[in-house]
C-alpha cells in the first residue's frame, strides 16, 4: 500500500524588494498622500511637496533625530535618559562658544563634549550611585539652564552682541547641492538642475516628487550630511559589533550579561555618555546650522520630542531617524506657513491617513483599532470641514500626539529594552 501526500497548497507569491526599494516605494506613497491632501486643499495651500518643504524638513529633523540617537544608546544599555533636553542646552551654550572661539567645526566638536558632560553626570547619579534614572534626568534638565545662563554671564556679557541670554552670532558651514539633480557645481561648472526643471512644470504627482527630492539634495549643509550619516553608523555599531552587542546585553539582562564577563557598569557609562555626546551635538547644530546665535531656551523641548521619537521609532536609529522627519516636516511647515492654511491642511492630511487606517484594520479583523481609527478620521475630517484655521499650539504638541496614536495603535508592537530604567547593582543575581 502507497501512502499518499497532498500537495502543499501554496498561495500567491509575494514580491520580495530589497531594503532599499521598500523605503523608496513607501516614500513615493507618502509624497501621493501629499499630493492628494494638496489637491483637495486646492486654493487652500501648496506648501506640502515643495522643495523648500522637504529641505526645512531635513534641517528640522536634526536636532531631534540627535536627541533621539543619544536615547536609543542609552536605553539600550538600560538607562532611561529624561536629561536629553538638559544635555541639548548644554550643547546649544557649549557649541556657540566653541564656534565663536575656534569655528564651527570646532563648535560641533566642543558642543558635543558639553552634552558628553551632561551624561557623565547622569551616569555617575544613576550607574554609580543608584539614583533613580527619572529624578537624576530631571536633575540634569532643571541643572543645565542654570549652568548655561551662568557661562554666559561669565563669558558672553560685554561681548559685542552677547548678553546673559544670548551669544554674539556665530558662521555656519557650507552647503552643497548634488550635481545634475539639483544643479551642483562639478569642477566649477554649473550643472543642470533636473529635478528643479520637472517641479517647475507643475505636474500632478511628478512635480511634486521632484520638488521633495530636490528638497533632499539641494543646498545641503554638510553638518546635514554629517548627522544623517550617524544614523547607520549607530545602527552597525549597534547590532554588527561586540561592543553594541555587550551594550544592548546590559539593557536586556545585566545580571545575564554579568556573568558573562561583561562589566556592566562600564558600558552602561558608554552608553550614557555617548547619548549625551549625540544630543549635545544636536544642540550645537542648532545654533550653528538653524539660528547662527545661542539664546536662553531655544531647544523648545527637543530633547522630550526626541523621547517621543525614540518610542515612535521602537528604540531603532533607523526608525527614530524616519520619525524625526515627521516631526521636521511639520516644524518646517509651521515656520514656512505664514497664513497658517498649510498647517490646517494637516488635519484633512491626519483624517485621510486614520481613514486609511481603518480601511486596514477593517480588513485585518482588528475591530477596536478600526472604531478607534475611524472616530478618529471623522473627528479630524469635521474640524478640517467646519474652521479656517487651527490654533498655534496645534504644530507644536503634533509630535506628541502623533506617538499617542502609535502607542494606541501599535503598542503591542513596541518593545523597550527588558532592563531599561532597572537600578543595576553588581553582584546581585536575582
Amino acid at each position: 500500500m502507497t501512502a499518499t501526500v497532498e500537495p502543499t497548497r501554496v498561495g500567491a507569491p509575494r514580491l520580495a524588494l530589497p531594503t532599499w526599494a521598500r523605503w523608496a516605494l513607501y516614500a513615493a506613497i507618502g509624497v501621493a498622500v501629499l499630493t492628494v491632501t494638496q489637491a483637495l486643499a486646492e486654493p487652500e495651500t501648496d506648501l506640502l511637496t515643495t522643495s523648500q518643504s522637504s529641505g526645512a524638513m531635513l534641517r528640522w529633523a536634526v536636532p531631534i533625530m540627535l536627541a533621539a540617537l543619544g536615547g536609543v544608546f542609552s536605553e539600550r544599555a538600560g538607562v532611561v535618559n529624561i536629561g536629553l533636553e538638559g544635555m541639548m542646552i548644554l550643547g546649544t551654550w557649549f557649541g556657540a562658544w566653541g564656534a565663536l572661539e575656534y569655528g564651527p567645526w570646532a563648535g560641533m566638536a566642543i558642543g558635543a563634549a558639553g552634552g558628553a558632560a551632561g551624561g557623565l553626570l547622569h551616569a555617575v547619579a544613576t550607574v554609580s550611585f543608584g539614583v533613580d534614572h527619572i529624578i537624576s534626568g530631571v536633575a540634569v534638565n532643571l541643572l543645565a539652564p542654570g549652568v548655561a545662563r551662568y557661562l554666559s554671564d561669565q563669558v558672553f556679557t560685554g561681548r559685542e552682541g552677547g548678553s546673559i541670554t544670548q551669544s554674539p552670532g556665530v558662521d555656519g558651514v557650507s552647503s552643497f547641492s548634488v550635481p545634475f539633480l539639483a544643479g551642483g557645481d562639478l569642477f566649477g561648472w554649473r550643472t543642470p538642475d533636473l529635478l528643479g526643471w520637472f517641479e517647475r512644470h507643475d505636474w500632478f504627482y511628478v512635480s511634486d516628487l521632484a520638488g521633495m527630492a530636490r528638497g533632499l539634495v539641494g543646498d545641503v549643509s554638510w553638518l546635514t550630511l554629517l548627522a544623517f550619516a550617524l544614523v547607520p553608523l549607530s545602527t552597525w555599531l549597534l547590532w554588527r559589533t561586540r561592543f553594541g552587542l555587550r551594550l544592548r546585553s546590559c539593557g536586556e539582562h545585566p545580571v545575564a550579561a554579568e556573568t558573562l564577563g561583561v562589566d556592566v557598569y562600564r558600558y552602561k557609562y558608554y552608553g550614557v555618555v555617548i547619548s549625551g555626546a549625540l544630543a549635545g551635538l544636536g544642540g550645537a547644530y542648532i545654533v550653528i546650522e538653524l539660528t547662527s546665535i545661542y539664546k536662553q531656551g531655544q531647544t523648545q523641548g527637543r530633547g522630550f520630542i526626541g523621547l517621543a521619537t525614540l518610542i515612535f521609532g521602537n528604540w531603532h536609529p533607523v526608525s527614530a531617524a524616519l520619525g524625526s522627519l515627521l516631526f521636521g516636516f511639520v516644524r518646517g511647515l509651521q515656520l514656512r506657513d505664514l497664513s497658517g492654511n498649510g498647517v490646517h491642511a494637516l488635519l484633512l492630511l491626519a483624517a485621510l491617513a486614520l481613514a486609511g487606517l481603518f480601511v486596514v484594520s477593517r480588513r485585518r479583523g482588528r475591530r477596536t483599532d478600526a472604531v478607534m481609527s475611524g472616530i478618529g478620521a471623522i473627528v479630524f475630517a469635521v474640524w478640517y470641514l467646519t474652521t479656517d484655521s487651527v490654533p498655534q499650539v496645534f504644530p507644536p504638541i503634533t509630535p506628541f500626539i502623533v506617538v499617542l496614536l502609535v502607542l494606541i495603535f501599535r503598542g503591542q508592537k513596541l518593545r523597550m529594552p527588558a532592563a531599561d530604567g532597572m537600578i543595576y547593582r553588581k553582584g546581585e543575581h536575582t
